[in-house]
């Protein structure tokens, strides 16, 4: 992606992209078997879990960025990854909005005040057992964060036009439960993004930018 190309990047154009382009069809889901063709991740094979995630786009002078966080690693799922904030859907969330927005404000204290809602990509189903709705919002600085130790080692941020760059897209494998598992891998620096959480990214580059 050139230089002139990420300089087209704001928050109030994702904001645009996702209004006009992140609603689904009727039905629609992504997850881990768009890579892995062979593992049957439907309800009639495996037990799901609901849960949220909100993909935070901050408004920064130098071009948006994405909030993500670094689990800890004693967490029993997912642990040590970097993930967007979020979890299960609890029976008192009256959407999946809404519980990705409590899970944010417990995890690492965002304000509901600084962020706004602007869409939703469609289920993303893991080989771990989730069915996960990616909600998309912005981030309105200033803002402080609050972070809780027993769910988050780090908070970071990394510039849209890089996650949005298919360049940056690498495909990697493991081999678990005997079988040769396939993902999308992003690394930045010193943090290795994989998994769910980068074919998250991979899905919201599909939908929004490609």
């Amino acid at each position: 992606m050139s230089s002139l190309v990420a300089n087209t990047f704001s928050a109030a154009d994702f904001a645009r992209r996702a209004m006009q382009r992140a609603t689904s069809a009727v039905g629609e889901e992504l997850g881990d078997h768009l890579l892995n063709p062979g593992i049957d991740l439907s309800d009639s094979a495996m037990t799901f879990r609901d849960a949220a995630v909100l993909v935070p786009v901050v408004d920064r002078n130098v071009g948006p960025t994405v909030i993500l966080t670094q689990r800890t690693a004693h967490l029993r799922t997912h642990s040590g990854q970097v993930a967007f904030p979020g979890g299960s859907i609890d029976p008192q969330d009256a959407s999946p909005e809404a519980a990705a927005l409590r899970e944010t404000t417990e995890e690492i204290g965002l304000s509901v005040a600084a962020i706004e809602i602007v869409g939703r990509l469609p289920i993303y189903r893991t080989g771990s057992g989730y069915r996960i709705a990616p909600i998309l919002a912005t981030v309105t600085p200033p803002f402080t964060l609050a972070i809780n130790p027993d769910e988050v080692a780090e908070v970071f941020e990394v510039p849209l036009a890089f996650l949005m760059d298919p360049a940056n897209h690498q495909r990697g494998s493991r081999t678990w439960q005997g079988c040769e598992r396939f993902f999308y891998t992003m690394p930045f620096g010193e943090h290795h993004i994989w998994g769910v959480t980068a074919g998250i990214i991979r899905s919201l580059y599909e939908r929004l930018y490609s």
